[in-house]
């Protein structure tokens, strides 16, 4: 089995391809620094030639509403063209939990419609949707940091680990297509506010967290909404675990430990 695994910064994709290189499939990346463009389709044809399945992992340099918007349906038009005219047999998309309920964000609303240029393709496929990964939570903090303090609203969020959303991806490429959603999310239900303080109580830096329910992308979101409700399969790292792994690495590597 050939799998064509597109995306932009590496973080899902690798993972992919290294799992599913393990269980001895020919996995191929497909990104800019291989010379594949999902926007611009440069290279598509080359990559996707003789392959049986696409995952389609990329998403948006940019959460600002139009641009999001037209890099996710274009990619997507040009990436299932490409899979269509290949004779590929199934399409996997990892999307995230809440891109159906959350119409007046531009984000969620180009992931929808993102998700709807794949449905009606009439490809089979499968549709990962995904809680907010450990790995987005410190760069939130960059961002929404002021003086020391770090700006948070308390939206409720079942946070996952990068590496179980790429497993769950993998075992979407040996399953059968569900012409639907899988949804995968954390053991766990976190405030964003109270993740921010996990994060710095773990490797101290000084930064003091203030709960902001204006602050950022996920301001004033409704509980469950980022949760994916009862449907949906729980990973099983937590996150306050992954930060003392993390941790520990930090001191070993200092050697501190």
């Amino acid at each position: 089995m050939k799998v064509v695994v597109a995306g932009g910064t590496g973080l899902i994709r690798r993972q992919v391809v290294g799992m599913l290189r393990s269980s001895g499939r020919d996995a191929v990346s497909a990104a800019p620094l291989t010379g594949v463009g999902t926007l611009t389709g440069q290279g598509m044809k080359q990559a996707l030639k003789g392959a049986d399945v696409v995952v389609d992992a990329f998403n948006s340099p940019s959460f600002q509403a139009k641009t999001s918007l037209d890099f996710f349906t274009r990619s997507a038009q040009n990436l299932i063209a490409a899979a269509q005219r290949a004779g590929v047999r199934r399409y996997v998309m990892l999307s995230v939990i809440g891109a159906d309920q959350l119409p007046e964000s531009g984000y969620f609303r180009a992931k929808s419609a993102q998700e709807g240029v794949l449905r009606d393709s009439e490809l089979p496929h499968t549709i990962v949707r995904a809680a907010r990964f450990f790995e987005f939570v410190a760069p939130v903090m960059g961002l929404f940091t002021r003086g020391g303090r770090v700006h948070l609203p308390s939206t409720q969020l079942r946070p996952v680990a990068a590496a179980d959303v790429a497993a769950a991806v993998a075992t979407s490429v040996e399953e059968e297509p569900l012409y639907g959603v899988r949804q995968i999310a954390g053991p766990e239900t976190h405030r964003l506010n109270r993740l921010g303080e996990l994060t710095p109580a773990a490797q101290p830096d000084g930064r003091r967290v203030v709960t902001d329910e204006n602050a950022g992308l996920f301001a004033g979101i409704p509980d469950g909404v980022l949760t994916g409700g009862t449907t949906v399969s729980t990973a099983l790292t937590c996150y306050e675990d992954r930060l003392k792994q993390n941790s520990r690495k930090s001191m070993i590597r200092a050697g501190a430990l």
